[in-house]
């Protein structure tokens, strides 16, 4: 290793101290999908570390009722892409403040993702030219993404190359492929009737729910899974259900996997006479395939070997992200460039406060 690798990873040793007050302040700082003012009150928090970082203004990037803080070079070579919106409601923090114990930070979205803010913030800190380095933090990821889809595309596509700071996988791998998803509603109508006096002149849309169940789960294969979520159905212990719906959650590692799912379950139709069946969704990410993160993992694997780091491993997720949005439409990513830790969206999430893990040199 040189003496400028070595003077690189002692100047991001040295910012540990600052990180962990930023990640104790901004886990602090809560910020639910569902809570606009408090989604604000985040990106504001953020807004001036960002704007020293990279030396020029950021903006706030108002979409309906959503706000995403955008620092946009002039030139970009690279887009860095992460969210701020986490899973956990308002008052989580009461019960469940930001803690370090043992070398283990915890707190609600201290893994998913805001210990990956923080991260990419010093990473940018330690440039000597930011000016190259586009940034761009959204509010709605947990939610599908819906306000920030359009910014997320244009900046991938000036960019040309997406670095994606969502947290690492198991030891500190980056993530160079994710499952598509799609999501869907299926809704059954039937015809209630008094279920121990005349059951016969009702049509059980329980029953029908339960053979498009079957019809759906077997639409699974080793590449796609296909899985009946939230369930419900009747509305009294003794009479026929009228009604019953499903929610199914479909992921696929393919794009054909995924349309190969969709056009089945447009085509669901009733079992039993009567029934009516009503799908509605669709694919919402589609896959992040593996090819567009080969070029981007081996520049991070060199520089990995470089800084004198253990080698970089690489894994696919079955989780999605915004990386799948931006590799979708032909733009180099790579993605899991966050913390090393644990259990996002879970009680345990956690992230492991250790300077000599992950690589840093990745911008």
């Amino acid at each position: 290793m040189g003496i400028i690798d070595r003077a690189l990873l002692q100047s991001a040793e040295g910012k540990l101290p600052t990180m962990l007050d930023r990640l104790r302040v901004l886990v602090n700082c809560e910020s639910p999908s569902n809570d606009s003012a408090r989604l604000e009150a985040c990106a504001s928090l953020l807004q001036p570390w960002l704007s020293a970082a990279v030396g020029r203004a950021v903006r706030l990037e108002r979409v309906g009722e959503n706000v995403h803080l955008l620092a946009e070079a002039e030139n970009p070579k690279v887009l860095v892409l992460g969210h701020f919106d986490t899973v956990w409601p308002v008052g989580t923090t009461a019960g469940w403040p930001f803690s370090i114990t043992n070398g283990i930070a915890t707190g609600p979205g201290t893994f998913d993702m805001k210990a990956g803010i923080v991260q990419a913030i010093a990473a940018i800190e330690l440039l000597a030219d930011s000016s190259h380095v586009s940034v761009l933090l959204t509010s709605d990821e947990e939610v599908g993404s819906t306000t920030s889809r359009k910014l997320i595309e244009e900046q991938a596509r000036r960019a040309g190359a997406v670095l994606v700071c969502e947290p690492s996988a198991d030891g500190g791998a980056v993530k160079t492929g994710r499952k598509g998803i799609a999501n869907y509603r299926v809704e059954i109508t039937g015809k209630a009737a008094h279920a121990g006096l005349e059951p016969e002149l009702g049509i059980n849309a329980g029953v029908e729910l339960a053979h498009q169940i079957l019809a759906i789960s077997s639409l699974a294969d080793s590449e796609t899974s296909v899985t009946p979520t939230v369930l419900a159905a009747g509305t009294t212990v003794n009479t026929v259900p009228e009604s019953a719906l499903c929610a199914v959650d479909a992921r696929s590692w393919t794009t054909s996997g995924l349309e190969r799912v969709d056009r089945a379950m447009a085509a669901l139709a009733p079992c039993l006479l009567g029934a009516k069946v009503t799908v509605s969704g669709g694919i919402d990410r589609p896959p992040f395939e593996e090819p567009i993160a080969r070029s981007l993992y081996a520049e991070a694997a060199a520089a990995a070997h470089e800084l004198g780091l253990a080698p970089l491993q690489a894994v696919r997720s079955g989780g999605g992200s915004d990386g799948n949005v931006t590799a979708a439409i032909g733009v180099q990513t790579l993605d899991g460039l966050g913390a090393v830790g644990g259990h996002p969206h879970a009680r345990s999430e956690h992230v492991e406060v250790n300077v000599n893990r992950t690589p840093i040199r990745t911008i």
